[in-house]
C-alpha cells in the first residue's frame, strides 16, 4: 500500500470523522434531519390523545414512535436509558430520577390544578381527618405525583411517612386493592380520582391544594437532548405539546370526549377530570426550581430518598427562548 504523505493523511482522517459524527473522543453521533425519529414516552390517555384531538400530529415534520407507561418513574428510566427521547410526568418522578443520577432533564413545564390529586377513602370509611391516617394503609404509586402529595400531606399534619404504611401500587393495582378493602387509602391523580368518586362512591379525605405545586414536565434523555440532529423535533414537539394544552383548555367538552374515546373511560368521568384540572404551559424559572427543590428536600429529611437532590442540575432551559 502507497504511504501517503502526512498531510494527506490528516485530511482522510478528518473526513471520516466528519461523514460518521464521530469525534476523537468518541463523543455521540448527530442523527441526519432526515432519519430522525423522534421516539415518545406516554402514559394511556396522554400526550398522544391530546395532540391527536387537538390537531396537532397530522402534519408532524418527523416521525414519531411512542411507547406507554403506567407512571412516570418507569417513564423516566426509559429516558434515562435512551429508550426514549421525551415524556412528560408530575412533580416528583424527576425529584426521584435526579436521586438515581438519571440521564435526564426537565426542557419544559406547566401548571395545573391539585384539587383532583387526591387521598380517597371508601365512601363508609370511618377516617375523616389526615391524622386518623395514623397506622392505616395508603395505596400510592412509588415516586410518583401522589407520592409527593402524600409526603406534604403528612408533614403539613404533624406526620410523617413513617406513621402510616406506604403500599407501592401502580394506579390500576391500587384501584383494584381500594375497591376491595385492601387498603384504608389511596393517592391518586385524574382520571383515576374521578373514575372511583363515580364508579367506586370513594369519598376524598383531602386534596393537594395548599401542599402540591401542581407542576408537570417535559422530560428528555440527555442521550437525546445531546444528540444535535434530535433538537429541532424535541423543539416541535414541545411547541405542539404546550399548544395542544392551551387548546384542550378552550375546548374542554371536545377533549373529554376524545379522551374518554382514547381511554375507555366513561364519558362524564372524562369531563368530570377535565373540568377540574386545565394544565397550561409555565415558564421553568427559578420559583418553580424553588419549589421542586423544596419538595426534594422534604423526601430527604424523610430518608425516602438516600441523599440530597440538586433539582436545577437536572434542567435545560435551551428551548425556553421558543417555548415564550
Amino acid at each position: 500500500m502507497k504511504k501517503l504523505p502526512n498531510r494527506k493523511l490528516l485530511a482522510l482522517l478528518a473526513a471520516i470523522i466528519f461523514t460518521t459524527g464521530c469525534s476523537a473522543g468518541g463523543g455521540s453521533t448527530d442523527t441526519p434531519a432526515g432519519d430522525v425519529v423522534l421516539k415518545v414516552g406516554d402514559q394511556k390517555g396522554g400526550a398522544k390523545a391530546l395532540l391527536t384531538a387537538a390537531g396537532l400530529l397530522n402534519d408532524f415534520p418527523y416521525k414519531l414512535e411512542w411507547s406507554t407507561f403506567t407512571s412516570g418513574p418507569p417513564l423516566l428510566e426509559a429516558a434515562s436509558a435512551g429508550a426514549i427521547d421525551i415524556g412528560g410526568v408530575g412533580n416528583t418522578p424527576p425529584i426521584f430520577a435526579a436521586a438515581a443520577n438519571a440521564k435526564i432533564a426537565a426542557i419544559g413545564a406547566s401548571k395545573g390544578q391539585v384539587e383532583a390529586d387526591a387521598i380517597l377513602v371508601p365512601e363508609s370509611s370511618p377516617l375523616q381527618k389526615v391524622t386518623d391516617l395514623r397506622g392505616k394503609n395508603i395505596a400510592v404509586a412509588k415516586g410518583s405525583s401522589a407520592h409527593g402529595q402524600v409526603l406534604l400531606t403528612l408533614r403539613a399534619n404533624g406526620l410523617s411517612t413513617k406513621d402510616v404504611t406506604l403500599n407501592f401500587l401502580q394506579p390500576s393495582d391500587a384501584y383494584g386493592a381500594f375497591t376491595q378493602g385492601k387498603v384504608d387509602a389511596w393517592a391518586v391523580w385524574d382520571p383515576y380520582t374521578a373514575q372511583a368518586q363515580q364508579e367506586a362512591k370513594a369519598r376524598v379525605l383531602t386534596t393537594g391544594e395548599g401542599k402540591s405545586n401542581g407542576y408537570g414536565f417535559q422530560v428528555a434523555g440527555r442521550k437525546a437532548l445531546d444528540d444535535k440532529g434530535k433538537n429541532p423535533a424535541l423543539k416541535e414537539y414541545l411547541i405542539r405539546y404546550y399548544k395542544a394544552q392551551k387548546w384542550a383548555d378552550t375546548h374542554r367538552e371536545e377533549w373529554a370526549k376524545a379522551w374518554a374515546a382514547e381511554t375507555g373511560l366513561k364519558y362524564e368521568v372524562a369531563l368530570a377530570a377535565v373540568n377540574r384540572n386545565g394544565d397550561l404551559p409555565v415558564k421553568i424559572d427559578d420559583t418553580l426550581i424553588k419549589s421542586e427543590q423544596e419538595l426534594a428536600d422534604a423526601f430527604t429529611e424523610e430518608k425516602t430518598l438516600p441523599t440530597k437532590v440538586d433539582f436545577a442540575k437536572f434542567v435545560d432551559t435551551r428551548f425556553q427562548g421558543d417555548l415564550a
